[in-house]
């Protein structure tokens, strides 16, 4: 019998041949695309001007917590298609990442609601990190990022995980040589970025503008359509009887999830401490008391949106909660029933003693489902201009139960 070694060299040496001459991706097959994403409309100065159902509502003559008939707070839109596109293509690019292992898409994934599955994210090297990744859906409206809200723009949230040692480990020198030394991206970038359009641009790709197609990527992840807007907008046979429960217990002054959670974002956007409990064996997360310098917010966090829950499992800033049903129930288990012994939080005044039943939890699961929408889920490139792997590692949800506890 043939050693194994010997039967794995003609093997190894065939691949190696396929590769050495293997055609090299052509600019061609990286044209940026010059029309908006779904939901977007090109005005006479080429830029993507989102329009949604709820402009035609106003919450001041609508006024009412939980509301159907809401605006949305303001949006971030008006970037060039060809700039969004240029950010599809950086998003799920390890050339972003130190090691070339990870891109944005590792822990915002589309087939995980543009999180990533885990109670904790993992950054290079498999170092499993403190907090959860949050949805990118919605992004465009929302005013702070990051679980303790402590950035303010979507420029200055991404450049957090790219730096950090212990998540994509890059530099902005080593960025900026990655992308200018590529074969494809500076004639992208020239093209995203037109004459009058450079920031701060003199032939080189700068820094500005790789945050800003990432941004303009990440500002056109709308989900807006979901069963529950249908109903919103008055199609009333969009949710079932159940359903309808579910919302009429969501925004009931007994339940108040529509007092943080308001639509059509479904969150406030403020920060609020609840008091839930950490993984075991992790110490307590101050979250916004940092941020803020405030005693007043230690445990505090950022009100998530809702949108697309179903699909964002595990719960809470660490994962704390398994499923939608383990989260629902929290709330009604005991205002402070989790806040470690010895511990004083100051909790939010919306944080009662609901009695909810199994049931009525049953219900608010099933109408929380209703706000799943991914009609607009960008295409994953097939190749990236790197010539890397696109989107990096994709998590699998099977064996992380060492992240999720």
């Amino acid at each position: 019998m043939a050693d194994s070694k010997t039967m794995l060299n003609p093997v190894l040496k065939a691949l190696l041949l396929l590769f050495l001459l293997a055609p090299p991706l052509s600019a061609a097959q990286f044209q940026l695309s010059g029309q908006c994403p779904p939901g977007f409309d090109k005005n006479e100065q080429d830029r993507c001007i989102l329009y949604t159902l709820y402009d035609q509502y106003d919450s001041i003559e609508n006024a009412g917590v939980g509301g159907l008939t809401s605006s949305l707070p303001p949006r971030r839109d008006g970037f060039r298609p060809e700039q969004i596109d240029l950010g599809r293509y950086l998003f799920f690019d390890p050339i972003l990442s130190g090691s070339r292992t990870l891109s944005c898409a590792s822990c915002h994934h589309p087939s995980l609601g543009f999180s990533d599955g885990r109670g904790r994210s993992v950054g290079t090297g498999g170092i499993v990190l403190s907090r959860s990744a949050p949805t990118l859906w919605n992004s465009s409206f929302l005013n702070s990022f990051f679980w303790d809200a402590r950035e303010k723009t979507l420029e200055l949230q991404l450049q957090g995980p790219l730096y950090d040692p212990r998540e994509m480990a890059n530099s902005p020198a080593q960025l900026l040589a990655s992308v200018n030394a590529n074969a494809h991206y500076p004639a992208l970038f020239a093209a995203a970025f037109p004459d009058g359009d450079r920031l701060a641009s003199a032939g080189a790709v700068t820094l500005a503008q790789i945050y800003r197609a990432i941004s303009a990527f990440e500002s056109s992840l709308i989900s807006l359509n979901s069963r529950y807007d249908r109903y919103a907008h008055g199609f009333h046979q969009a949710l079932t009887s159940r359903e309808i429960k579910g919302l009429n217990i969501f925004r009931s002054f007994v339940a108040r999830c529509a007092e943080c959670h308001q639509p059509p974002l479904f969150t406030n956007q403020q920060i609020a401490v609840i008091g839930t409990p950490e993984p075991e064996g992790m110490p307590l997360d101050v979250g916004a008391q940092t941020t803020y310098g405030s005693a007043r917010l230690k445990g505090a966090f950022k009100v998530p949106s809702l949108r697309n829950i179903e699909h964002t499992a595990p719960y809470m800033h660490s994962g704390r909660f398994a499923t939608l049903r383990d989260a629902v129930e929290f709330y009604t288990k005991g205002r402070g029933h989790a806040v470690p012994a010895g511990v004083t939080l100051d909790l939010h005044w919306h944080i009662n003693e609901p009695n909810l039943s199994d049931l009525e939890l049953d219900l608010l699961v099933d109408f929380l489902k209703t706000l799943t929408d991914e009609q607009f889920t960008p295409a994953i490139p097939s190749a990236v201009p790197s010539g890397l792997e696109p989107v990096g590692i994709l998590p699998e949800r099977a064996g992380l139960e060492q992240y999720n506890n």
